[in-house]
């Protein structure tokens, strides 16, 4: 059985049309607007600044380096453009083009936001297609992002992590293939060499995830002092649920997160013990699916971005500032910023990341251990997870624990699992204390800490997912944290909410508060009801 996915099929979706209703309605604030023939609609990296519907003509999808049609079907009267992009303002992926004298009714996007959400039955038919239509993006790899040598470059690799994370389509070609020939030449570079490109001609130099996103539209500009009414520090499943609440309850909210929406959970490759989900999900499904929601209700997410500075201001509001030097103000801050894997103290670790040592194990990761062995350091569910995942593609799993047992730390029937898999070994009280390679990662020592033996273990992948230190250094003498640096709540905080901090008006939620449990549906739970205070607050 397949895991759960959002978005139906698309072309099940190009036959479920607006009503005339919808349609009456959008000519009220609309504008119908006539292109000629081959004349281009919106190019990559165009703002989604209005919604496209169709009233006659044709359009069609134009593949960015060649000029061609990209795809056997059109669209037609009844049919609109539009991407999932839309619903935060992001730009435009692919070029679109009128094939005959095409008439279009365009509508703002904010007016158009405001419409969806007042006829529900109008926003569920546009946000289906728009999912369904980035799903098969991702699926097809269909896009003006082209990598090229991501197998061979740590910064193209790195590249490659933000936007599959992220649920960014991309396609990546092998150096000197006939794809990577075919865009080289309309960009003028070798085919040969590692590459990050954006369309026809458009080669990103000293690519970083920060270019990127601002290419994808995922990372914007706000004036400075933009006002919301609250900041949502984290792209969690608790960061990511108390959107969607703070959206549904009319709060202007924006998430920031600073590498991947999703958090450690969006890492997981199949979670079967959440609730509503009986084949699984993969944590990456069902944090999008949030995303999606919360976009719909009219949160913003900013990404990748990092709030450096927080400072409770006179007026009783809070200044953050980001890592870019820009700041906005928000009535109250919610805190879900959750913890990240342990970096440990093993000579020369920090060379290899990115190059064979990695703290995911999603679909990017696995292509990389291909017929050989992987090796994880971890005795968690999202280290078993990956084991699991991991045995698919990899020859052998090496599980390191360094307890006596998984009983404490991980789910039961998971256990189960990782004993019955004959690709999985599960090596108790042992631990990784070297690694070595010549450029990448190419062998690991293992020591049994019973006996003391060693032993060298072949490998280019090496998972850490151990430990768990909160994300809490911006935090540092605003709020009240335990001796291991997660957010005092509640009566140990001083405060009367479970979710408030000794700070009035900073809230935490998830993995980095202090006693929570550290499970995806308790932060879910968290996140979503963190808002009644947070409104509560507000209106004081």
């Amino acid at each position: 059985m397949r895991l759960e996915t959002i978005g139906r099929d698309l072309e099940e979706m190009q036959r479920t049309p607006l009503t005339a209703a919808h349609v009456e309605a959008m000519h009220a604030i609309g504008e119908v607007v006539t292109y000629d023939a081959g004349a281009f609609i919106v190019q990559p990296g165009d703002l989604v600044d209005r919604f496209v519907y169709l009233l006659g003509g044709e359009i069609e999808v134009v593949n960015p380096f060649s000029d061609e049609r990209a795809t056997g079907s059109t669209l037609g009267p009844t049919q609109f453009m539009g991407e999932i992009s839309f619903l935060n303002g992001g730009t435009w992926s692919m070029p679109m083009r009128a094939v005959s004298p095409t008439r279009v009714l365009e509508i703002p996007r904010p007016a158009m936001l405001r419409l969806m959400s007042e006829i529900p039955e109008m926003s569920d038919i546009i946000i289906t297609v728009l999912a369904a239509r980035r799903r098969k993006q991702l699926e097809t790899r269909f896009s003006p992002l082209v990598l090229i040598g991501e197998d061979r470059d740590r910064d193209v690799r790195r590249i490659a992590d933000f936007v599959s994370r992220n649920r960014l389509p991309y396609a990546s070609y092998e150096p000197g293939s006939p794809e990577a020939m075919e865009v080289a030449t309309s960009c003028f570079i070798s085919p040969d060499q590692p590459a990050v490109i954006f369309g026809r001609g458009h080669v990103v130099e000293d690519p970083t995830p920060e270019k990127i996103a601002r290419l994808l539209g995922v990372d914007y500009d706000l004036e400075d002092d933009t006002p919301f009414d609250v900041l949502i520090v984290g792209g969690g499943p608790a960061g990511v649920a108390a959107a969607v609440y703070a959206g549904a309850e009319g709060l202007s909210a924006l998430v920031i997160e600073d590498t991947a929406i999703g958090g450690q959970a969006g890492t997981s490759s199949r979670i079967e013990n959440y609730m509503g989900f009986p084949t699984g999900i993969s944590g990456a499904d069902l944090v999008w699916r949030g995303e999606v929601q919360a976009m719909k209700f009219g949160t913003r997410f900013l990404m990748p971005r990092r709030v450096v500075g927080l400072e409770h201001q006179e007026n009783g509001r809070f200044c953050a500032c980001f890592d870019n030097g820009r700041r906005i103000s928000a009535g109250a801050v919610v805190v879900a910023t959750g913890v990240q894997y342990k970096r440990l103290p093993i000579d020369r670790l920090a060379d290899y990341e990115g190059a064979g040592v990695y703290y995911a194990a999603t679909e990017n990761e696995a292509r990389y251990c291909r017929d050989t062995a992987a090796v994880i350091i971890g005795g968690g569910n999202s280290a078993g997870q990956a084991a699991m995942y991991l045995s698919r593609s990899a020859e052998r799993v090496h599980l390191i624990v360094r307890g006596r047992s998984l009983a404490a730390s991980m789910s039961s029937y998971l256990s189960s699992r990782l004993e019955a898999d004959p690709r999985i070994t599960i090596e108790y009280e042992a631990e990784v204390i070297a690694v070595a390679g010549a450029g990448k990662l190419e062998t690991v020592v293992i020591r049994n800490r019973a006996d003391g033996v060693q032993r060298e273990v072949s490998t280019c992948a090496l998972f850490v997912m151990v430990g768990a230190e909160p994300n809490t250094e911006w935090l540092s003498g605003l709020v009240a944290l335990d001796d291991k640096g997660f957010v005092l709540t509640g009566e140990a905080a001083g405060a009367s909410s479970p979710y408030a901090t000794s700070e009035p008006g900073i809230f935490a939620v998830g993995d980095v508060r202090a006693g929570s449990v550290k499970r995806v549906a308790s932060s879910v739970g968290e996140g979503s009801v963190v808002i009644s205070r947070v409104w509560s607050h507000l209106n004081g």
